[in-house]
């Protein structure tokens, strides 16, 4: 069987690709650069790339029609213009849809926990609140695949978690690291009670190949090994750099933690109960403590 790939030469990207030929699938990866084409074919005979952009409607449709399935994980991480970025996301997925229309072939569409509600368990069956913006824009889209479920496609979302930890990580931890480093002090918001959900990339990884093999059109999955709360994920980074450890208030997170103080109050208490029992799904990797651990999450990664 042919999966096609979209963002495989990327962190979660290239453990997915890695495991659907350990699996003895065929590979065709959407590549928008030669480092990326060369990345992917270096990985072995049963990759095939296709050069273009996630604005490519002839490239998305051409990997889509070679296919048995879509996997996408291809996102434009530029925070900057995060909504425009889920309209482009938006516009190619539906190119995929329409492809797959009436094949009932698998599209897998990765999306976040954290665009469900805070403050709250949120479980696979959990909705979306979709009239705010920003982070809610790509609930919209995640919605809109959904839909598909009555059109002949085997449409299925699989949330991530805000942090998915391993080596290579340029995500949220990091950006905490940098900003203890800068300010002397490793900050957490208010009582630090709130919980920051997580999981090991190889587990997320596996989740994608389990949904892509065993899971049901029109289902959530959640890549969520477990939660911690915030306040222990500071004072680990506050040890490790030998820093205090800062309660701010909401008002101030900005100003300790950039972009991220808004997200690293929120509390995502996120269920994956669901996701195990459907789908055999067991994390097994490390926790995000433990890899907290690993000296390469202090190197100068943003500073």
């Amino acid at each position: 069987m042919k999966v096609f790939v979209t963002g495989g030469s990327g962190f979660i990207g290239t453990n997915v690709v890695s495991l659907l030929l350990s699996e003895g699938y065929s590979v065709i990866a959407l590549a928008r650069s030669d480092k990326s084409e060369a990345k992917l074919k270096g990985m072995g005979a049963n990759v095939s790339v296709i050069r273009g952009e996630l604005t490519d409607a002839d490239a998305l449709k051409k990997g889509t029609s070679e296919s048995d399935g879509v996997i996408h994980l291809g996102f434009i991480h530029e925070f900057d213009r995060y909504d425009e970025c889920c309209k482009i996301d938006r516009k190619a997925c539906e190119v995929m849809l329409q492809t797959l229309k009436g094949s009932n072939r698998p599209f897998i569409y990765t999306s976040g926990t954290l665009t469900l509600p805070t403050y709250r368990e949120c479980d696979e069956n959990d909705t979306v609140d979709v009239s705010g913006s920003g982070p809610f824009e790509r609930a919209i889209t995640e919605q809109h695949c959904l839909s598909y479920k009555d059109q002949g496609v085997k449409a299925m979302i699989v949330r991530l978690p805000p942090t998915v930890h391993a080596v290579g990580d340029r995500g949220f931890i990091p950006v905490l690291i940098a900003s203890a480093k800068k300010n002397k002090v490793s900050a957490y918001v208010g009582e630090g009670k709130n919980v920051w959900s997580a999981v090991k990339r190889d587990d997320a990884a596996k989740l994608y190949i389990l949904a892509f093999e065993k899971g049901a059109s029109g289902k959530a999955y959640h890549a969520v090994a477990e939660g911690i709360e915030t306040k222990e994920i500071a004072n680990k980074i506050a040890k490790k750099l030998d820093l205090p450890t800062k309660s701010v208030p909401f008002e101030k997170a900005g100003e300790y933690l950039g972009f991220l103080g808004t997200f690293f109050s929120w509390d995502n208490r996120i269920k994956s109960e669901i996701t195990r029992k459907d789908l055999g799904w067991e994390p097994k990797g490390a926790t995000l403590l433990e890899d907290l651990e690993n000296e390469y999450y202090y190197g100068n990664i943003f500073g």
